[in-house]
């Protein structure tokens, strides 16, 4: 995995993160937008996600964290682009608009994945939060990819 860190403060503080999954595309896909696939390898509380996976369709899930502390999620799909890209909006108390992630998927040959997460955070603080829960998930989905992502 590659980790980038840009910080220019007009724009806001990012991280992007790249890894290359053990998996053919169509599978990292369908393993990040069906709920029962996505609630095993994300860390969310079972029965919590629900995903209208269609630009302009919500999304959420609860997550919890290794401790047990739980954290609701909603939020919705601002850019979908079926085994490509998909650009979530992330709903934040107390901001007006959504903040961006997206998920860029690569196809590298046919069992391989490249799959790029970006983010731009307004503090360098919820940067490192944003870019320690993605690096989190990444973790999870490659897990759930290795034993064959239980369907």
């Amino acid at each position: 995995m590659t980790t980038d860190q840009t910080s220019a403060p007009a724009d806001g503080y990012s991280y992007t993160l790249t890894r290359t999954l053990d998996a053919p595309v169509a599978r990292v896909w369908q393993a990040w937008t069906a709920p029962d696939q996505y609630a095993q390898w994300a860390h969310a509380v079972p029965g919590s996600v629900e995903l209208d996976v269609r630009p302009g369709g919500a999304w959420k899930a609860t997550m919890q964290t290794p401790d047990g502390a739980e954290f609701p999620l909603t939020g919705s799909y601002v850019e979908v682009a079926e085994h490509s890209r998909l650009v979530l909006g992330m709903d934040i108390p107390g901001r007006p608009d959504p903040a961006l992630m997206t998920m860029e998927l690569t196809e590298q040959g046919p069992r391989n994945t490249v799959i790029v997460l970006t983010q731009t955070c307004d503090t360098q603080e919820e940067r490192d939060m944003a870019e320690q829960g993605s690096g989190m998930l990444l973790d999870g989905l490659e897990g759930f990819l290795a034993d064959g992502g239980r369907d």
